[in-house]
């Protein structure tokens, strides 16, 4: 059976993905939030976090995440978070990037420039690859069905501005539910998506057509 790959994101309430994890992780565009998602955690989405993470045997990160966990994960192999950052050190890390980063951390790997090959030799290789952050490889990943499920932490907090999976331009996607997860005791829900296609709209003669 080839492999399945996961998006992993957490997000506001409107739709905003950047820099949950903390106040230095991203700045672009003077973002001023980072570090949201910190103070709306609790034991409920913190285990369903650290149950995919178990599961995953292969890494997939845009560069910029990439950067921020090979800077943080190997560092902390001792500590309260020691079992994800041993879980992380010991699969094999696979990264997206359109330049030729040195990629130290162990195990890590540049993808090459076809993206559906090299992703299509990850699904032979690993049973569960996830896409953690990395909001623009994300994007791409979504936008051309590149992807079996997409895991969103939904938050009680809006932020306004900031980079989201689904900006105003587009492109069009419709998914398809799998599963509600129950809400954290701050509100946090965990919704499931499995990809489905183009967005279906009706025509004036109410017969359903699909928007590219």
């Amino acid at each position: 059976m080839s492999g399945r790959i996961h998006i992993d994101l957490f997000t506001t309430l409107d739709g905003v993905s950047q820099a949950p994890g903390g106040p230095d992780e991203d700045s672009d565009g003077g973002f001023a939030f980072g570090g949201w998602q910190a103070p709306l955690m609790d034991e409920t989405d913190g285990s369903q976090v650290g149950e995919g993470i178990q599961t995953m045997d292969a890494l997939l990160l845009g560069r910029r995440t990439y950067d921020i966990f090979a800077g943080y994960w190997p560092q902390h192999l001792d500590g309260p978070d020691a079992d994800i950052a041993h879980k992380f050190d010991a699969i094999p890390k696979y990264v997206a990037s359109r330049g030729a980063p040195q990629l130290d951390w162990r195990d890590s790997h540049l993808l090459g420039s076809d993206l559906v090959s090299e992703l299509a030799a990850l699904r032979d290789r690993h049973h569960e690859i996830h896409v953690i952050g990395s909001i623009d490889f994300a994007r791409t990943l979504v936008a051309h069905g590149l992807f079996d499920q997409l895991n969103l932490w939904v938050y009680p907090i809006v932020v306004g501005a900031g980079k989201r999976l689904f900006p105003a331009d587009g492109p069009p996607a419709s998914l398809e539910l799998i599963a509600a997860e129950r809400a954290s005791q701050k509100g946090a829900v965990l919704l499931r998506y499995g990809w489905k296609g183009s967005v279906p709209v009706t025509d004036d003669m109410g017969s359903a057509e699909r928007a590219n």
